[in-house]
């Protein structure tokens, strides 16, 4: 009976999370908010569908969590932490104060203990790297100076996850807040951790990435990932530390290697469906009737969080360097609380630092943050603007042992031959002039670049100078053309095969450097004449 009513629940979660899930990619709005909302709908402050999450379906839940910070781990690049390390420490860093700070003197004043009031403080001033970044690919921004600033703003709150996630635990010391021995001895724990985590990460790529690339096994990498994932977590709680430092220390050790991308396009479906579990079950706490008592208080605290967010992001992108203009757009771009806000949160809440109470109306603000979260977005990097002037520190693609290619144009083709090269077991990177056409491909983990591919600049932040094979699929010759000059000067040993429109110009491809040209008139007259031969048979017979 308690497994059926389990199971019942855990039906009605993922039912209302893909309903969720559909009616937002429709609207074009944020995933999050509709698990959230939906949440709230089908629990107890809603429909009563689901009354209270069962402890089966809380673990489900704490999986889900557990997956979104390995998906940070994965994704955390030590190179791209050195291209970005001055916006990184003291951009991230500033605004992290400036808005943790005053957070937590405003909860103490509203009446919640030291602890409470530090957890709160912390937890409001992280951000949805997921939203900024995706809104950023999307318009093409993500290498401008304020999308650079931005995204190392986003890398700190994620880099500091991992010690706010340890020292929650130690808050629930009491009064006097964590006492210095525990910490210290919770420090020397996590070093050693961490440093066994930089031998891993190591002995993976050196010796288990290449091994399982060569079994070819998309079976073994998700059985080898799962029992990594697993191992650290368990190793992390015998150590005393939390199980989602764990699972960061697995994306970590699974990252900057040939088979990186291929993980996390493994692990994507996965990640989201827990993800949903998540969300969901943590949107059931929230009880949207608390608003009818104090509408005046929950409004006032949201436009605070959002003026003192966007204000505290744009001080400290204008201290790394960034005009004040484009400061104050990218600063309301960081206004909203990102996922793992509500982690921290819930974390509180499980140790008894944050009450019921705290909790409601802080995931009220929570929420309303991310439903104004496209429109702040939107205004703001549209207030920001200018073009992509310098280059993106973004995670640089890992030196391959294997064939490296580039895929030039992602339509239909592009999109296939993309495709079929990365189950392959080739590393891909993809270029497009449409940031649009790029961004399912970075969410399956393709380095993705935004630009003219005839522009050097634009394939020296491709590697094409370490590529094998280069794939132009443009839609015009004309353009092909020019591309594939530029990739023969960038690279004379570049194999580099074109689809070409029209026969016209294949001469003029091959004397440019390309060594096979696809024409779509010549490959389309053979099948096209063999159906003429057949239908003359047919009449005949």
């Amino acid at each position: 009976m308690e497994l059926g009513g389990v199971i019942e629940d855990l039906l009605w979660v993922l039912m209302a999370g893909a309903c969720a899930g559909v009616v937002c990619r429709w609207r074009q709005a944020s995933l999050l908010v509709g698990y959230l909302v939906v949440g709230a709908l089908i629990g107890a402050g809603g429909l009563g569908i689901v009354e209270e999450p069962r402890h089966e379906l809380e673990m489900i839940a704490e999986a889900g969590a557990l997956m979104l910070l390995f998906s940070v781990g994965i994704e955390f690049s030590f190179a791209e932490l050195s291209a970005l390390r001055t916006y990184f420490f003291v951009g991230g860093a500033l605004q992290m104060a400036l808005v943790a700070l005053p957070l937590t003197l405003a909860a103490r004043l509203a009446g919640m203990p030291p602890t409470s009031a530090v957890l709160a403080g912390v937890a409001g001033s992280l951000s949805s790297t997921v939203l900024v970044f995706r809104a950023l690919t999307e318009q093409g921004q993500t290498e401008s100076p304020h999308g650079r600033r931005g995204l190392a703003v986003l890398l700190f709150q994620d880099a500091a996850l991992v010690p706010l996630l340890m020292l929650t635990p130690l808050l629930t010391g009491g009064e006097n807040g964590p006492q210095l021995g525990a910490f210290a001895a919770l420090a020397v724990k996590a070093v050693a951790f961490f440093a066994g985590l930089w031998a891993l990460q190591r002995a993976i790529a050196a010796i288990l990435a290449p091994t399982l690339a060569g079994l070819r096994s998309v079976e073994l990498v998700v059985l080898v990932v799962v029992m990594l994932l697993g191992s650290l977590c368990w190793t992390a709680y015998r150590l005393g530390l939390p199980p989602a430092v764990g699972a960061f220390g697995a994306g970590l050790a699974l990252s900057g290697n040939r088979l990186t991308r291929q993980i996390d396009a493994i692990v994507l479906p996965f990640r989201e469906t827990f993800a949903a579990v998540f969300f969901v079950t943590l949107g059931m706490l929230l009880r949207p009737a608390a608003f009818l008592a104090e509408p005046l208080l929950l409004a006032i605290g949201l436009a605070a969080m959002v003026l003192l967010k966007a204000c505290a992001a744009a001080v400290a992108l204008r201290a790394v360097g960034l005009p004040w203009r484009g400061a104050w757009g990218m600063g309301a771009g960081l206004a909203q609380l990102g996922e793992f806000s509500f982690l921290l949160v819930a974390q509180g809440m499980n140790a008894g630092l944050i009450s019921a109470h705290d909790y409601n109306r802080m995931l009220f603000i929570a929420v309303a943050t991310l439903v104004l979260t496209p429109w702040l977005l939107n205004r703001g990097l549209a207030w920001a603007g200018g073009a992509p002037t310098e280059a993106l520190g973004r995670r640089p693609t890992p030196p391959a042992e294997g064939q490296r290619a580039l895929v030039v144009g992602i339509g239909p083709i592009g999109g296939q031959a993309a495709s079929r090269l990365e189950t392959l077991g080739i590393d891909v990177a993809l270029i497009d002039l449409n940031a649009v056409n790029l961004h399912p491909f970075a969410q399956l983990g393709f380095a993705t670049f935004a630009g003219d591919a005839s522009d050097p600049v634009v394939l020296e932040r491709a590697d094409v100078a370490d590529r094998h094979l280069a794939v132009v699929c443009v839609p015009k010759d004309d353009l092909a053309l020019e591309i594939v000059r530029a990739l023969r000067k960038a690279n004379p040993r570049l194999e580099i095969i074109v689809r070409c429109r029209y026969q016209g110009f294949a001469a003029r491809l091959r004397k440019a450097g390309a060594a096979s040209v696809v024409s779509e008139e010549q490959e389309a007259a053979g099948p096209l004449m063999r159906r003429c031969e057949q239908w003359l048979r047919q009449t005949a017979g």
